[in-house]
Order: C-alpha cells, then structure tokens, then sequence
C-alpha cells in the first residue's frame, strides 16, 4: 500500500510534511510517495539520516496551489502537486492521497482527478469529533455550504458506512444539527430532511442539539458544511482557550505561585498514586489532541483522500497518513460504492 503526500501542502510545508512521512516510514514501514518541487523535497529530505532505505519515492511537481489561492486554481495549474497526486491515485500508482494544504483545492482536485463515486451528489467532508464519549462523525464540515434535503441524506449514509467499517459499528445511529429535539424544530432544510432520514433505513435517533453532541448523541451527525465547520472549529477553539486558561490561572500571581510551591512536598507523597492514573490522563489528552485525528475524510469521490490541517505539524502529518492508510485496508471507498449502488 502507498499512500500519496502532498509535500507542499500545509502552513509549515516542506518541511513538517517531510519529517512527518520520514518518521511514519521509519516506524512502521509505511510505503510513502513524496509529491512537490523536487529540489525541495530532497533539501528536506537530506536533513534526517537514512532517509535513503526507507521506502519514500519523489515525484516532481513543478507547481503549487498556495493556501490562499482560489479553489479553481487547480485548473489552471495541472502539474500542481495537488493534481499529479491524484492522477497517480487514479492511475493506481498509489492507493491513498493525503495533503494538510488548501482544503478548497484538494476537493476540486478530487473531483477533476478522481471523479465522483456513481451516484453521489455531493462529496462532504468528514470530521471525527473527539469531545464526544462514543465514536462521532461529523458530516459535512465545510465542502457545502448551501445544501438540499437530498444532500443530507446522502451524507447521512456515506457517514453510517464510515461509522461501520472505520468505527466497528454494526447498527450506527444517525441525527441531525437542530436547535431543538422536536421534528418540527429547526430550518426548513432540517424539517424537510427530517422525513427523508426517517424513512431511509438508517438507525435515525433524530435532532441533536449542540450541546448533545459532546454527549455521543448520534455516531454520525449530519449538517450542512457550514453549521458543521462552526461546530468543529468552535471546539477546537475552546479545548485550546480553556487549557491555555488554566495554565495562566494557576501560575500567575505571587500568590498562586506560592500554593504552587506549598504544594510540591504533598504532591511527592502522591506520586505513586498518579502513576496509576498516568496512562488514563495520558489517554484523555490523546483523545482530545487533533493532532492524532489526522484530518477530514472526504467522503464520496473514487479514492481515498484525506484532507489535514493547514496547521499540521509532524506528529498531524503521521497521523493523516495513518487515517488513510487505515481507510483503504477496511475497503471505505468500495463500502460507499456497493451501499449507494443499493
């Protein structure tokens, strides 16, 4: 299995990216194929030691799609490393394409290169929801904006096959965004989805309100790209302010300082004690930590994409690598194909 990198995507590209793959490559063996200018790949590239076995190819791209730049571009740049790293997926060079560069680009690139699985009306963006006690995913979460009760329920089911092959879910249950628990509550698009859910013979619980979310309401909870971009962006946004927070509140001030200081002699003594619970903080905060999500898995078009953050670091970029190599070996794109196709 090889999976394609998009090593001049992302906010500190080349440079993470590249250590990314090379640390993914190094500790597990992944199969990686470099896509971007290739002087500066191989620059990044000579900068870790023995680089030279591990299994990473290069392949020049003499364009690049900035993250500034419109959707569209693509198009007008055909030897970005967006569009050669789909046509070496479509040509099946490669199994997976992953890129933590401009989210906008990716998609139309997708659809130019890779096409549409049959059927699907509109790609979505998946996200998995970290804050949520049971496995949730979040669709969509930015590829459409404006969207038709057709959509949703499109969406709905390419997140119930995602929840049962990438999950383990036998029987997900699905919802839908609304400002109220009721059927008749929410917008015009919810209230005239809410029908069509019912009688697609999904596990459809109904609407879930925002703060029931962070609950495991529903394994996969269906909005429109908008309302679903806000709500991953608003948590990511107050897991951060909330841990920065506290570390301000209890280190600033003499006299927060001097309790800090009080504190150490009987914080020795429990030292046994944290020990013991080490591995379950440990777990919480990975649990919490978007890093180790990867990225969003754009659901719909023929070939595994996934899509990081622009903000991705090394420790992102393994992990965008993992998702997708995860997506292709439990056979996503093939699940959605057969259960759209019924």
């Amino acid at each position: 299995m090889k999976v394609v990198v998009d090593a001049m995507g992302g906010d500190h590209a080349p440079g993470v990216v590249v250590a990314g793959a090379v640390a993914e490559a190094r500790a597990r063996g992944a199969k990686i194929i470099l896509v971007g200018i290739e002087d500066q790949v191989r620059a990044e590239l000579a900068k870790h030691q023995g680089t030279a076995t591990l299994p990473i190819e290069v392949v020049h791209a003499s364009e690049v799609v900035a993250m500034a730049e419109h959707t569209l571009t693509v198009k007008e740049k055909p030897d970005s490393s967006l569009m050669v790293g789909m046509r070496l997926v479509k040509e099946g060079r490669a199994d997976a394409f992953a890129s933590a560069g401009n989210s906008g680009a990716v998609m139309a690139a997708a659809l130019f290169g890779l096409r549409r699985i049959r059927g699907v009306a509109r790609p979505a963006l998946g996200s998995i929801y970290p804050a949520a006690p049971a496995p949730c995913l979040i669709v969509d979460i930015g590829a459409n904006a404006d969207c038709k009760p057709e959509y949703l329920v499109q969406f709905a089911q390419m997140g119930a096959v995602y929840a049962r092959v990438i999950f383990g879910l036998d029987n997900p249950t699905v919802g839908i965004v609304s400002n109220g628990e009721e059927a008749d509550k929410g917008s015009m698009l919810i209230r005239e989805t809410y029908p069509l859910l019912q009688a697609s013979g999904l596990n459809f619980v109904g609407n879930v309100e925002g703060k029931d979310i962070g609950k495991g309401a529903a394994n996969v909870v269906v909005t429109d790209g908008l309302t679903g971009n806000v709500i991953v962006k608003l948590t990511e946004g107050l897991v951060s302010f909330l841990g920065k927070l506290l570390k301000q509140e209890l280190t600033g001030g003499i006299r927060n300082k001097a309790a800090l200081a009080l504190m150490i002699p009987g914080l020795i003594l429990t030292l046994p004690g944290l020990a013991l619970l080490y591995p379950t903080i440990a777990g919480l905060r990975k649990q919490m930590d978007w890093r180790e999500v990867g990225g969003a898995p754009l659901l719909g078009v023929n070939g595994v994409v996934v899509i990081g953050h622009g903000r991705s670091d090394a420790r992102a970029i393994r992990s965008m690598i993992r998702m997708a190599e995860n997506s292709v070996r439990q056979g996503l794109v093939d699940a959605i194909t057969t259960a759209l196709a019924g």
